[in-house]
């Protein structure tokens, strides 16, 4: 019958005004719609404004509909806030690498590897895929370009998108 009460404008029993922008988020997320999850997440982030996790996954979502600059800008807003967030530091150093910034990006990858955590089996493939990409920086070139190419990288990490410190 609650389907008949909100056909006829009544309610469903759910406030309407307490959406889990979050959940709907990372739901949107899952299918591969990043530019509707991102709206989500602007409006997590309103409920919860200083929240760590909401910010990556915005700058995720912002890697992901190609627009890395503002991803850029929100991975250093996470940075104001805590600037040890390991996920951060990923993130944004990788996204400096393909603008080609490798000593910022060789600096944050530092700070990911001290701020990482060794014991953490879900970061193991990250700070793998981190020293291997800070030891390329720190030698020679393997390219006439300079540019940073790494096709042994975890699925997803050439954006900074796979690895987040929530879990």
């Amino acid at each position: 019958m609650t389907w008949w009460r909100r056909l006829v404008g009544g309610s469903s029993g759910r406030d309407p005004r307490h959406t889990d922008f979050l959940a709907e988020a990372l739901d949107l997320e899952s299918r591969g719609d990043y530019a509707n999850a991102l709206t989500s997440y602007r409006l997590a982030l309103r409920e919860r404004p200083d929240d760590l996790g909401v910010l990556q996954n915005i700058a995720i979502a912002f890697s992901k509909t190609g627009q890395p600059e503002e991803a850029i800008r929100t991975y250093r807003r996470a940075l104001q806030l805590d600037a040890e967030s390991p996920g951060a530091h990923y993130g944004l150093a990788f996204l400096l690498l393909k603008r080609g910034d490798t000593a910022h990006a060789a600096m944050h990858l530092e700070s990911f590897l001290q701020f990482s955590t060794e014991q953490d089996p879900t970061s193991a493939r990250f700070r793998a895929h981190a020293e291997r990409t800070l030891a390329q920086l720190q030698g020679p070139p393997d390219n006439s370009e300079g540019q940073y190419q790494d096709p042994s990288a975890p699925s997803g990490d050439h954006d900074g998108s796979a690895y987040t410190d929530e879990g």
